[in-house]
């Protein structure tokens, strides 16, 4: 009997002994859960759903949750849209499709500040960068005051941004005199209210995009290429996340009629032309920095126009010297269909895009249904092309000449990667 008492006890001892293992088990991985998924900034890529490449820093201090939120307000009054330019677009040193949309006012020559610009949800504000303007304005001259920059996070990874605002709302220009740095950028923790002003613009388009950090865009085919720039990475369509009637009304403003509606900026095909290239040891965006004050001139783009995809568009960030866009006589030959070990000359001429109702050109300031896009009739020069393997292509630029002029590559060709 005593031997059962003991076997007894040892069983008691036993269980005891398991359900503290489990406990602490249990109360370890709750911790590492809640530390995975706290709710608290940083940007080390621990909270769920983020999915950042490596090496890439995001300004989420002080966030709360994941996922994404529906948007109630638009950042411009739609009465106060002409029109709402898609992803996509190139010009001057613009040379890889923009990563943003833009509004732009239905006065486009409007006075500074005349339209309000407002928060499209609860959120939380981490950044207001300053810029001051060396340029002067396209209204009268004087030289332009400076204009702001906003990141808003609504949770841990969905964002947006704002750009080009010409000023704050007292509540946050105080913010920012209260935190900004030497270089004119501020880190703050501001939380606004959705329908909230938060600035205003005039004379000029607001830059918007949306990001979502739990997606990287598939057609970057080497995504650290873009660690200078990496909020390119997880631009998103912004219309799903707009509550109606607001989703209806900026579609309508969108001049935009393919799929997708909010254009694209993504085209790497792998052992294909199209898409963007980066100059060989430009390391992509990463040299964007004060080393290389015109990184630009190291880019280089075969895509499709961001208003009417149709149109084939070269973007050469050093032609002759400067940067440029053409569209291609003829409009071909497509850069999907040209891979490794194709010599190809293209003939590059103006991009024109016109009312197909009428025949009017476009006026880039206002919506219409049948904007198109064509090329011009006149050659302004060559882009010979060869790809040396499936991420390796080699380039160069003639100017002033036409496809029976040019015989072959010269020692100005160069080397593009991506």
């Amino acid at each position: 009997m005593k031997h059962k008492r003991n076997q007894s006890g040892f069983h008691h001892i036993f269980l005891l002994l398991v359900i503290l293992v489990l406990a602490v088990v249990g109360f370890v991985g709750y911790r590492v859960f809640n530390k995975n998924h706290s709710s608290g900034g940083g940007n080390s890529g621990t909270k769920a759903g983020l999915k950042l490449v490596k090496g890439e820093n995001i300004d989420n201090q002080g966030c709360s949750g994941s996922g994404p939120v529906m948007f109630g307000t638009s950042p411009m009054d739609p009465k106060d849209v002409g029109v709402f330019l898609p992803l996509g677009l190139m010009v001057g040193a613009h040379v890889t499709p923009i990563d943003h949309m833009y509004f732009s006012p239905i006065d486009f020559h409007s006075a500074r500040d005349t339209y309000e610009v407002r928060a499209m949800a609860d959120g939380l504000i981490t950044a207001i960068s300053q810029r001051s303007r060396q340029v002067n304005d396209i209204n009268n001259g004087a030289p332009k005051l400076a204009e702001y920059q906003l990141k808003f996070w609504y949770s841990c990874t969905f964002a947006s941004y704002y750009d080009l605002i010409t000023s704050l709302s007292p509540r946050l220009q105080s913010e920012f005199e209260a935190h900004k740095g030497s270089g004119g950028n501020a880190s703050v923790q501001v939380k606004v209210k959705e329908g909230e002003v938060v600035g205003r613009i005039g004379g000029q388009t607001l830059d918007f995009a949306v990001y979502d950090y739990t997606k990287i865009l598939p057609g970057f085919i080497v995504p650290e290429h873009y660690l200078g720039e990496s909020w390119k990475l997880h631009v998103v369509n912004p219309f799903p996340y707009f509550k109606e009637p607001v989703r209806s009304q900026l579609l309508a403003l969108d001049p935009r009629q393919a799929d997708p509606r909010e254009g694209k900026i993504d085209y790497d095909q792998d052992g294909k032309l199209v898409g963007t290239w980066f100059k060989e040891g430009n390391n992509g965006f990463g040299s964007s920095g004060g080393q290389n004050p015109s990184p630009w001139r190291a880019h280089l783009s075969f895509v499709y126009d961001a208003v009417d995809p149709a149109l084939v568009e070269v973007s050469i960030g050093d032609y002759g010297g400067q940067s440029q866009q053409f569209a291609l006589i003829s409009n071909g030959p497509d850069p999907a269909t040209i891979g490794v070990g194709n010599l190809v000359k293209f003939e590059l001429t103006q991009i024109d895009h016109y009312l197909s109702g009428s025949g009017q050109q476009w006026d880039n300031m206002h919506v219409y249904s049948d904007i198109k896009g064509r090329p011009g009739t006149y050659v302004q020069g060559v882009a010979l092309t060869q790809m040396t393997d499936k991420r390796k292509l080699k380039f160069e630029a003639f100017p002033g000449k036409t496809a029976a002029q040019v015989t072959g590559f010269t020692t100005a060709a160069q080397t593009y990667e991506r």
